[in-house]
C-alpha cells in the first residue's frame, strides 16, 4: 500500500495569499486565505504553521513575479514588491524541516489545470490568469515549459498605458482586474453616466472588478463597455499566443473569470480576427475549472513530484 502523502500548496498573488493542506490525490484538506502586502511572509509562515496538523512531506509555493530558481528569490514582482529579493524560502525549509519548491504562480496554475482541471485532456496549452495582474504558463507535451511566460507583459498597444513592470501597452494594463477598475474609475471621474455613480456616491475607489461584473449583469452600459474592452484586448493577446504556440487550447483563469461570458465573446471574436485562421480553428478557448485553487493545487503538485524524486 502506498504511503499517504500530505503537502502544503501556496499561491501568493498581488491581492491574496492562499495556503492549503493537500493530499497526494489533490484533495484539499484545509485552506487558509489572507490578504497579501508588506506582511506577506509573516502571514505565510503563520498559515503553514496552522495547517501543519499532520506530518507534511514538502511545501510548494507559487509566487507572482520573475523568479531566480537557483537563488529561490523573486527578482521582480510588479504587483507585490514586498516579496522582491526576500530570502525567506530557506527560513521556511529550516523552520518546517521539509523541502520547499518554488515556481511562478501562473505556471503553478497551469500545472494545477493540467493535473485536475480544464487541461487534463490537452498535451499542449497556454494558461492566462486574470487577477490583479495577468500571468501565464505554457504546458508543452504534458509538462510545464521552462520559460518565463510573462504573458501579461506582451505589448497590445505600442504607445499604450504605462505598466508597473516599466513597459507601456502591456496586456495586463488593459485586461486585468486592476485595469478594469482603473478604466471605470477614470470614466466616472470624467462624468460618465452609470448606476455605479449613485451606488458609491462619488467614492469610486471602493469599486471592485466583481462589482463591475455585477452591474454589467444589471445592464449598466459603462460596466458592460469596460468588460467588452478588456475582452477585446484579451483577444489580441490570445491571437498572439496562438500564432506563436499553436496550442490545442488557451485556458483562461484567475479572479476575473466570473465575467467569462462577456469577456469570452469579445476575446474569441478578436482572436479569430487576428490569428492565422489555420491555427485559431484548432485552438479551444476555455475557462479554467479550478477557480482560485488552481495555483495552490499546482504548487502542491510540484511539492508531491519533488518529494517523489527525493525518496
Amino acid at each position: 500500500m502506498l504511503k499517504k502523502q500530505f503537502v502544503i500548496g501556496v499561491d501568493i498573488g498581488g491581492t491574496n495569499i492562499r495556503v492549503a493542506l493537500v493530499d497526494e490525490k489533490g484533495n484539499i484538506i484545509r485552506k487558509i486565505k489572507e490578504s497579501s502586502g508588506e506582511d506577506t511572509v509573516e502571514k505565510l509562515i503563520n498559515s503553514i504553521d496552522t495547517l501543519s496538523e499532520v506530518k507534511i512531506d514538502a511545501i510548494g509555493i507559487g509566487l507572482a513575479g520573475v523568479i531566480d530558481k537557483e537563488e529561490r528569490v523573486v527578482k521582480k514582482s510588479p504587483n507585490l514588491p514586498a516579496i522582491e529579493n526576500k530570502r525567506f524560502i530557506k527560513d521556511i525549509e529550516e523552520r518546517f524541516s521539509v523541502p520547499v519548491v518554488v515556481e511562478n504562480d501562473a505556471n503553478a496554475a497551469a500545472l494545477g489545470e493540467k493535473w485536475l482541471g480544464a487541461g487534463r485532456e490537452s498535451e499542449n496549452f497556454v494558461m492566462l490568469t486574470l487577477g490583479t495582474g495577468i500571468g501565464g504558463g505554457v504546458i508543452y507535451r504534458g509538462d510545464l515549459l521552462n520559460v518565463a511566460a510573462e504573458l501579461g507583459h506582451i505589448t497590445v498597444e505600442a504607445e499604450g498605458l504605462s505598466c508597473p513592470c516599466g513597459n507601456n501597452g502591456c496586456l495586463e494594463s488593459y485586461a486585468s482586474a486592476r485595469a478594469l477598475v482603473s478604466y471605470v474609475v477614470e470614466a466616472l471621474e470624467k462624468g460618465k453616466e452609470s448606476i455605479m455613480r449613485e451606488a458609491y456616491q462619488g467614492n469610486f475607489y471602493r469599486i471592485t472588478s466583481e462589482d463591475i461584473y455585477r452591474y454589467a449583469l444589471e445592464g449598466d452600459s459603462l460596466a458592460r463597455d469596460s468588460l467588452r474592452r478588456a475582452g477585446k484586448y484579451l483577444g489580441i493577446g490570445i491571437a498572439t499566443l496562438v500564432n506563436i504556440f499553436s496550442p490545442e487550447a488557451v485556458i483562461v483563469g484567475g479572479g476575473l473569470i466570473g465575467a467569462w461570458d462577456i469577456l469570452a465573446k469579445e476575446a474569441k471574436k478578436e482572436a479569430e480576427r487576428r490569428a492565422f485562421p489555420q491555427l485559431i480553428e484548432k485552438t479551444h478557448i476555455l475557462p479554467a475549472t479550478l477557480g482560485e485553487d488552481a495555483g495552490l493545487l499546482g504548487a502542491a503538485y510540484l511539492a508531491l513530484k519533488f518529494n517523489e524524486t527525493e525518496i
